[in-house]
């Protein structure tokens, strides 16, 4: 898969790997961030870069979704932005423990159970890639050393998104992630706080 570039140099993940790992750091752990809307490609991204050395390790936001009985009962339009992920067990759990050289544990959400399952343990150092919408919001940018952010039409991420999950899902999609998500991008605008922004629209 390829990406045009719109912010930032950006030819191929193997390009992008060299640029993160030549990066200067804040701390023995190189945290780079890969936001992005529903649909948009950031899994993808992110997994490729994975795959390419085994000193990159990769979180998802995914691991941090509330279990229904946390969640608020309010429309994705009246709730706070990002109100189903759990934003402040990331940062607490995951960031600050990596920003300060320690271990990072942290439960994993499990989707078809509902509950925090099982325990991951990350060790300080190497490129950790935090991978989903939300993670540049604004409470977390300051961790990152790099952030990136990928753009997509909303028409290829809802096709994307039905094609994934199916067509019962729609709804979800439509009135409930895709309106969550425009409120965040309105009020957080993670793409001009990213170092490297790119489109995905050209490869549905």
């Amino acid at each position: 898969m390829t990406f045009k570039s719109i912010r930032g140099v950006f030819k191929s993940y193997e390009q992008l790997l060299i640029t993160l790992e030549n990066l200067e750091r804040k701390h023995s752990t190189l945290l780079v961030a890969v936001d992005g809307c529903g649909g948009s490609g950031k899994s993808t991204m992110a997994i490729a870069l994975a795959k390419l050395s085994s000193d990159v390790t990769v979180i998802h936001m995914d691991d941090f979704y509330l279990p229904s009985n946390q969640r608020t009962s309010g429309t994705a339009i009246e709730n706070p932005v990002g109100d189903d992920f759990d934003w402040l067990r990331l940062k607490a759990q995951v960031l600050e423990q990596l920003a300060n050289n320690k271990k990072s544990k942290y439960q994993i959400y499990n989707w078809p159970s509902d509950i925090l399952g099982e325990w991951n343990i990350i060790s300080p150092g190497g490129i950790v890639i935090i991978e989903g919408v939300y993670s540049t919001r604004k409470e977390l940018r300051d961790f990152y050393d790099y952030k990136i952010y990928v753009d997509c039409s909303r028409e290829v991420r809802l096709e994307r998104g039905i094609e994934r999950d199916g067509e019962l899902a729609r709804d979800m999609w439509e009135n409930n992630w895709m309106v969550a998500e425009d409120k965040y991008i309105k009020e957080h605008n993670p793409s001009e706080q990213a170092e490297l922004v790119i489109n995905s629209s050209e490869n549905a």
